[in-house]
C-alpha cells in the first residue's frame, strides 16, 4: 500500500463567510490554494508558500488557524489551515499564479491557476471539485468556520 499524499491548504474566508477559490487552468474546478510540501517542509511553511505560489497572497503565519488532518481522497488527505482576510483587504484581480506546469497536449508550460473568486457556501457545489464539495458538506462545516473566525475577533 503506497503512503497517502498530504496536501497543505488554506480555506481562506472573506468578511462575509465566502471562501477564496482559484481556477484550476485548463479544467472545470476550482479549488482552494494547497500542494505538497517539499522534504522536511512543516504543513504551515508549505500552506503559506502554496497560497503566495498559486495567488500572489501572502499571508502572515501568526493568521493561520490550524485545522488539522482531513481525509480527501482515496489516495490523499489535506493539512487545512484557516484564515479571515479584512474586508477590501484581497483585490483579486492582482491575483496571478506562478507556478507552472507542462499543458498535456504540447507540454506548453501554462500557471495551475488562471482565475479568481469568492465563492458562498451555496455555490461551492457548482464550482468546487466533488471531493472539495463533500469535504466543505460534511467533515468542514464553512458556517461553523466562519463563525468561529469571527468569534475569535479576526475581523
Amino acid at each position: 500500500m503506497s503512503p497517502r499524499i498530504v496536501s497543505c491548504g488554506i480555506v481562506l474566508l472573506d468578511p462575509d463567510g465566502r471562501v477564496l477559490l482559484a481556477h484550476a487552468t485548463e479544467t472545470s474546478h476550482w479549488d482552494i490554494p494547497k500542494g505538497q510540501g517539499e522534504e522536511g517542509e512543516l504543513p504551515r511553511v508549505t500552506a503559506l508558500r502554496e497560497m503566495v505560489e498559486e495567488t500572489g497572497i501572502a499571508l502572515e503565519p501568526e493568521r493561520l488557524k490550524d485545522l488539522g488532518l482531513f481525509v480527501y481522497r482515496r489516495d490523499k488527505d489535506l493539512h487545512l489551515f484557516a484564515a479571515r482576510a479584512r474586508a477590501g483587504e484581497f483585490d483579486l484581480s492582482v491575483c496571478t499564479c506562478t507556478s507552472l506546469f507542462p499543458r498535456r497536449s504540447d507540454g506548453t508550460l501554462i500557471p495551475e491557476m488562471d482565475a479568481y473568486r469568492w465563492a458562498s457556501i451555496e455555490e461551492i457545489p457548482q464550482y468546487a471539485s466533488r471531493s472539495l464539495t463533500r469535504l466543505f458538506e460534511t467533515t468542514l462545516s464553512l458556517a461553523e468556520l466562519h463563525r468561529s473566525l469571527r468569534r475569535n475577533g479576526d475581523e
